[in-house]
């Protein structure tokens, strides 16, 4: 009860020292709001960019390793044409991989996509288009947000029956009507059924394939329009992918095993070098994870030196309060107030202070989110929200302790005497 009480009597001392000098208030205040709008909107800044970076790389899937001619890294003394003269992967090595290997993961997918195709129905067309051959397993290893209709059955997939799911922007410039589901168009001449519709992704910042764009169809009818290049030149080739388990974080185990069912199916002796690459998306997560992690650093340490003009005067604000109130402290301590209960009224006041400064700060941070935007939507999280609460504590005690113990340590008789 009576820390309550001393805390009621500290708040109602701090208010009526705020109230009493509101142009002073307000000006102590405005380096705290700067300081924590500086730092709390470079670390919204850096969150969404980070957000938005990573849905970009979305149709990479996660926890999938990639079976394919090229690495999506190179090697500083690789020579070039090791990697031109490996085969591509092929059909009869996804069938081969599909029985091979163990329960180890969650799916084997093949697909292959050609681009810049020009979709009609009726008098409806839309150019641009991504035409995507995939096997019944791609949803397993990539991300497919079915917002209307289903997804291929294996009958389907097997049949290679012209029926396709579609994207947004597909769906929106040939059925505008809203009727995609049923309908149908063509593409180099085939007709095809739409049984589905993908969620609409919207524009990336990076640029990445999106769905938006996109036409799923069964890979059967995808090699009867288009074929397949065998050499990965003039023509569409296949990639082979393998979605690894939720409980297996590091997919070691099936990397490897993937490793040596394809230099079996290969049948590439033991010194000779691998003629396939496996690929992983945590090769991009761990690169934009250090990014991100050199940016927050940087704007931590830009907005920490904005709060740290903010928390001097706060300081100098409580350096003169002291002052001027030393004759009410005399008063106080004649009276029999200890001084911890000095000591704690104002430096409850210097956090007082800096709370409304932080929660101005982010305030307009918030407001700041709310702005349209296209490219890079703002988003201020919980946690960037108590962290500018708690920075602002952090440097309202900072700010209030020295002025607050030289207020509690005054001898009531010298401070009574004071003007």
């Amino acid at each position: 009860m009576q820390t309550l009480r001393l805390t009621f009597e500290s708040f109602i001392f701090a208010w009526d020292a705020l109230k009493s000098n509101i142009l002073r208030t307000i000006l102590s205040l405005l380096g705290v709001t700067v300081g924590i709008f500086a730092i709390i909107a470079i670390f919204a800044v850096v969150d969404s960019l980070e957000s938005s970076v990573r849905h970009s790389m979305d149709f990479v899937g996660d926890k999938v390793i990639y079976v394919a001619k090229w690495p999506w890294t190179f090697g500083p003394d690789y020579p070039w044409w090791k990697y031109f003269n490996r085969p591509v992967p092929t059909v009869r090595e996804f069938h081969e991989l599909q029985q091979r290997l163990s329960a180890n993961n969650k799916g084997v997918a093949i697909f292959a996509a050609d681009g810049g195709n020009t979709l009609k129905s009726g008098s409806n067309s839309v150019s641009d288009c991504a035409l995507q051959g995939v096997s019944y397993d791609y949803r397993a290893v990539s991300n497919v947000p079915i917002e209307q209709g289903r997804y291929f059955t294996t009958q389907e997939m097997d049949a290679a029956r012209p029926v396709a799911i579609i994207g947004a922007v597909i769906a929106e410039n040939l059925f505008p009507g809203g009727n995609a589901l049923g309908s149908q168009f063509k593409a180099h001449g085939q007709k095809f059924t739409v049984i589905g519709v993908m969620e609409k992704e919207g524009k990336k910042i990076l640029d990445t394939p999106s769905n938006d764009a996109n036409c799923l169809i069964p890979f059967g009818m995808f090699t009867k329009m288009f074929g397949l290049s065998t050499n990965g030149m003039g023509g569409p080739s296949p990639s082979l992918a393998v979605k690894g388990r939720d409980d297996d974080p590091g997919l070691l185990d099936l990397e490897y095993e993937i490793q040596g069912v394809m230099r079996n199916i290969r049948g590439l002796k033991p010194r000779e070098e691998d003629n396939f690459a496996l690929n992983r998306p945590e090769m991009f997560a761990s690169a934009i994870g250090k990014l991100f992690g050199v940016i927050g650093v940087v704007g931590g340490v830009i907005g920490g030196l904005a709060i740290l003009v903010g928390g001097f005067g706060i300081a100098n604000i409580m350096f003169v309060s002291v002052s001027e109130r030393t004759n009410i402290i005399g008063i106080q301590k004649s009276l029999g107030a200890k001084n911890y209960f000095i000591l704690f009224q104002f430096l409850f006041e210097a956090v007082f202070l800096c709370l409304i400064g932080g929660a101005a700060g982010i305030f307009l941070v918030w407001l700041l989110t709310k702005l349209p935007q296209d490219a890079l939507p703002l988003f201020l999280s919980a946690g960037n929200m108590a962290l500018g609460l708690l920075i602002s504590v952090g440097i309202g005690v900072l700010a209030g302790i020295v002025p607050a113990v030289l207020a509690a340590n005054l001898d009531p008789v010298i401070a009574i005497r004071a003007k």
